[in-house]
């Protein structure tokens, strides 16, 4: 948001945008601010809607009421999670570069959590922060300080700034740096790309550390660190407010794995996973998922009791093709009476042809129609508003008898229907052919010595080309035993870059690294 004495049009040029009911203003932040206009960022989180409706489910199915403030406090149980990089759908840490860091890490408490979000970024990467702090951490390295003054500033980060505050305080204590002066270098930090304004600080910096007996070496360490803040780096009050939600979001996944995935299928799109990622590692994590079905499910995917235990219902949500109108127009009518056949479900909901459609494609109409998915799509293809189809539920003398689909069919009616399946795993169809190609899971991979040649296969969940990773892309794959990650050099990526781009099943070679309990290949 851009505040103003006056009316925003009279002050700068402005335009509608892309997202309907929304305008821009056609000038920069950097425009904003040489004009003197307040600049608010107000920044919307998926991860806060997803904590709210697991609080909502929690109350609803548990009786227990949950706050961001009550969530237990360093439960060593969740720390143990988050080392283990058992975060998928975590806030933040669920990202390719964080789940590498974390056994490397060991969050053992908040702080270390706060320093995680913060250290993971281009500025500290750039900065040369990263394998120092490290080193220290597991005592592999020294932490010294040239003075008093530095240690207090940078105790809790090991000797290292990790934090902008740090710099900050680094040029006031130690180059003699005005407040006003190290506030313009904060601004040029974030700035210097653009206009080389961290450039004219170099010498200041360097010769006032020199005049308060810092030596050249330190001085020069400390300005390429402040340049590497200029690729981006986080004020650790933005970075502890982050670790809240890490925290908060983790402790749901351990203690409340079916209701925190419920909530997360139920906020989607938001994150780094799809839905299919999502709920393949709830299964891998004991919950079991129901499948849509027009007799039980709502629009938004539900919690019931199966075996004593919460499972998940999928709601009708993840229906590709299903209008919202019509899904809650569904439930509206169940709410009614119970749905007897496809006539009584189109005609008291007022489904539309494609609504009937999509819920038969995803198999949805199960309880509806006697058979497979192949004839609920038949019925529904001869509904016509007014004409029953057949009545009662019964087939129609006439009516062909269609081939049941066999299980590779069915699991990609599920992908093509709802981007996710409950059945069998592609890679499980494909693996007696993968076998015979010597094409090891994801799981025999982990058991495998470093420096040892292996070929996977899995379905593409990421790629991530990440500027700081200097031209290397991640790509993570999925079998039916797990996932496994891929550094792709520069040069393999460019020889074969349509294949990496557009495959979704794809298939590697490549030597195992590991670092710890890190693994990538």
């Amino acid at each position: 948001f851009v505040l103003s004495h006056e009316p925003l049009c009279d002050l700068v040029p402005i335009e509608n945008a892309a997202m309907a009911e929304r305008t821009v203003i056609q000038w920069d932040k950097d425009d904003i601010d040489a004009l003197g206009l307040l600049k608010v960022d107000c920044l919307a989180l998926g991860m806060l809607s997803a904590i709210h409706k697991s609080f909502d489910l929690i109350r609803k199915h548990r009786n227990r009421t949950l706050t961001m403030a009550t969530v237990p406090a360093e439960d060593q149980a969740v720390y143990r999670m988050i080392s283990k990089a058992d975060t998928i759908g975590v806030f933040q840490i669920e990202s390719r570069a964080q789940m590498a860091m974390l056994p490397r890490l060991r969050p053992q408490c908040f702080y270390d959590l706060v320093i995680e979000v913060a250290i993971v970024r281009p500025g500290p990467i750039q900065g040369d922060m990263v394998h120092p702090y490290l080193k220290r951490r597991r005592g592999q390295e020294a932490v010294t300080y040239p003075s008093e003054d530095v240690r207090r500033v940078l105790k809790r980060t090991l000797g290292v700034p990790i934090f902008q505050e740090q710099v900050i305080q680094l040029a006031m204590i130690a180059a003699g740096f005005t407040p006003g002066e190290a506030d313009g270098l904060r601004r040029s930090m974030a700035a210097w790309r653009r206009h080389g304004g961290l450039q004219h600080y170099e010498e200041k910096l360097v010769s006032g550390m020199r005049n308060r007996g810092y030596d050249e070496i330190f001085a020069r360490q400390i300005y390429h660190q402040i340049l590497g803040f200029g690729e981006y780096g986080f004020p650790e009050s933005h970075a502890a407010s982050f670790a809240l939600l890490v925290y908060v979001s983790a402790w749901l996944k351990h203690h409340e794995p079916a209701a925190f995935t419920c909530a997360l299928l139920n906020s989607q799109p938001m994150g780094f996973y799809a839905p299919s990622q999502l709920t393949q590692d709830a299964r891998r994590h004991g919950i079991e998922i129901q499948p849509v079905d027009v007799a039980v499910s709502n629009w938004d995917c539900t919690l019931e009791q199966v075996d004593g235990n919460h499972a998940i219902r999928l709601g009708l949500r993840l229906v590709k093709g299903l209008s919202r109108n019509g899904g809650e127009g569904l439930t509206a009518a169940r709410i009614q009476r119970p749905l007897r056949d496809i006539d009584d479900l189109a005609h008291r909901a007022q489904l539309n042809q494609a609504d009937l459609q999509a819920l038969a494609a995803a198999g949805a109409l199960k309880s509806l129609v006697r058979g497979h998915r192949r004839q609920a799509a038949w019925n529904a293809a001869g509904y016509q508003p007014g004409m029953p189809i057949f009545g009662s539920g019964q087939t129609a003398e006439g009516t062909p008898m269609l081939r049941t689909p066999n299980k590779g069919e069915e699991t990609y009616a599920d992908y093509a229907s709802m981007g996710l399946t409950l059945g069998t795993h592609p890679l499980a169809l494909l693996r007696p052919h993968l076998f015979k190609l010597h094409i090891v899971t994801s799981v025999e991979v982990y058991q495998c010595a470093p420096g040892a040649m292996v070929q996977v296969a899995g379905l593409v969940v990421t790629r991530q080309r990440p500027s700081s990773a200097k031209q290397v892309t991640f790509v993570t794959l999925e079998d039916e035993t797990g996932s496994i990650n891929l550094i792709i050099w520069k040069k393999v990526a460019e020889n074969q870059q349509q294949t990496l781009a557009g495959a979704t099943l794809l298939g590697a070679s490549g030597v195992i690294q590991r670092e710890g309990e890190v693994l990538h290949l």
